[in-house]
């Protein structure tokens, strides 16, 4: 993997540079990271053919142990340029070091052996016996094969994770890929082509990999005959228009996208732990998750108890330099990010909420403060749209009727938390809940092999786990006559 300021797009087995690059900077203090060449509409034309050809001439989706040997040396390679990978997310991303250690690089290292396993064991092929029909018997059975040329393009809040959990499985299961970095993030997806090139087995065409600061190349990818799935994570109103843009050829759409994620305190729930988890978890990566808990459902009669409970657990969280090992949140990704993320706090103070803490820029680079509204209306913009900030909203709620109501009015269902002494009392309410995760008194679902995804409008399909993995198969159904002399 270089070490150069300007990396490379990866395209037919090729690394290549371009005549014209786009800045990355650090979010934390505006410093260079690299330049990322621009791919136009030309290069993600040559990567869509590259892995259209790599698909339908070579042997990679139907050689099991290819596939199997390459996403061995890839996980390799990670491992081994852990170091390097963990110094350019902490620069590019702004991502705190200790995140590193968990969902922004080592768990998601740990994708790539998950699908590998999973491919060494899985059956491609299901009997369903015969069947007597039109006087004959008949057999038959299913095979699932690759879907095909897969487009995946990723958002810059955790890079690494979303281009793993896109490009392992699809890769297991036979798909060749096109990844597209985001604008914000692009020298570290790029530094994944490098490894693929430079250290693995995978053969030319089957991942290509491109950078872009403008929407062309995306076009290209939703709109391409040749792609036939289209993997994305980010905003729903883009999710919207990659649905519009794919259906003029049918492609698949797997879509991943925002969240108004509630967390439910009940009554009698041990207040302490639930409020720091609630001011830790929205301070996690500057609230840059879609499926963080940025609503807070309280009791009505502890909700100002529980406010400066979670006031104090925000006062502990440690904002500032990410490259600081001891720091808990680091800044937001640009500064468009923190003018949106601080209009949407003063509409809501606006709106008749109560500002409890932060709300203020931090300067120099992209900082926000951890910053808590109490008394929210369940029905107002902050409490409805996804801010994408270190922002929470709490809203008090009369009884569990009444939390349950509150928490699935959103058009959003990513996910969710609910905290209670008892857990079949908190299990109950987390099955009335319509979201694709959930969490009980803190339990962590997330992981290589949990399927997750959203209800609503907070996607299609399913990333990661088993599901993860079938979303880029096809089936195809055979049967065929049984002679006479096979018939028992």
């Amino acid at each position: 993997m270089t070490t150069t300021a300007t990396r490379c797009l990866l395209i037919d087995g090729k690394l290549r540079t371009t005549d014209t690059t786009f800045a990355s900077h650090n979010p934390a203090n505006g410093e260079l990271v690299g330049h990322a060449p621009e791919a136009t509409r030309d290069d993600a034309e040559a990567a869509v053919a590259a892995a259209r050809r790599a698909f339908d001439t070579t042997g990679w989706p139907t050689d099991r142990d290819l596939r199997l040997r390459c996403l061995r040396q890839l996980h390799q390679a990670l491992d081994e340029h852990r170091e390097e990978l963990r110094e350019l997310t902490i620069a590019e991303a702004g991502a705190p070091r200790q995140l590193t250690h968990g969902p922004q690089l080592d768990e998601p290292i740990g994708i790539v052996p998950y699908y590998a396993d999973l491919l060494e064991t899985y059956e491609f092929t299901e009997d369903l016996g015969e069947v007597e029909s039109r006087g004959q018997r008949h057999h038959r059975w299913v095979e699932k094969e690759a879907a095909g040329v897969v487009a995946a393009i990723l958002p810059y809040n955790f890079p690494n994770q979303l281009a793993l959990a896109k490009l392992a499985p699809a890769l297991a299961a036979g798909c060749t890929v096109v990844l597209k970095g985001a604008p914000q993030t692009p020298l570290t997806t790029l530094a994944l082509g490098e490894l693929i090139a430079e250290h693995t087995d995978i053969p030319p065409g089957v991942v290509n990999v491109l950078s872009s600061s403008s929407p062309k190349a995306g076009e290209v990818l939703t709109t391409h005959r040749d792609v036939d799935a289209v993997t994305f994570t980010g905003a729903t109103a883009t999710g919207r228009r990659i649905m519009a843009a794919a259906a003029g050829s049918v492609k698949r759409v797997f879509l991943e996208l925002g969240g108004k994620s509630a967390m439910i305190v009940l009554d009698d729930a041990d207040l302490a732990k639930a409020a720091m988890f609630a001011a830790f978890t929205i301070c996690s990566h500057s609230g840059q998750g879609c499926a963080l808990t940025s609503r807070l459902l309280v009791p009505r009669a502890r909700h100002d108890e529980i406010v400066q409970m979670v006031a104090a657990g925000l006062d502990r969280v440690r904002v500032g330099d990410p490259t600081d090992p001891k720091v808990n949140m680091g800044p937001l990704i640009s500064e468009q990010q923190r003018d949106k993320v601080d209009g949407m706090v003063r509409r809501a103070v606006d709106d008749g909420a109560v500002l409890v803490r932060g709300g203020k820029r931090i300067d120099p680079g992209f900082f926000y403060a951890p910053t808590l509204l109490a008394g929210v209306d369940p029905a107002s913009e902050i409490a409805q749209e996804e801010v994408f900030g270190p922002v929470l909203a709490v809203i008090p709620y009369d009884d569990e009727d009444d939390a349950v109501r509150i928490a699935n009015d959103s058009r959003y269902g990513l996910s969710g938390a609910v905290h209670s002494a008892d857990e079949d009392r908190a299990v109950r309410i987390a099955r009335r809940i319509r979201t694709g995760t959930f969490s009980i008194n803190g339990g962590n679902y997330f992981a290589p092999d949990v399927p997750f995804g959203g209800y609503k409008q907070s996607g299609i399909g399913r990333e990661s786990g088993r599901s993860g993995f079938e979303e880029f198969l096809e089936e195809k159904a055979f049967a065929r006559i049984v002679a006479p002399r096979e018939r028992g």
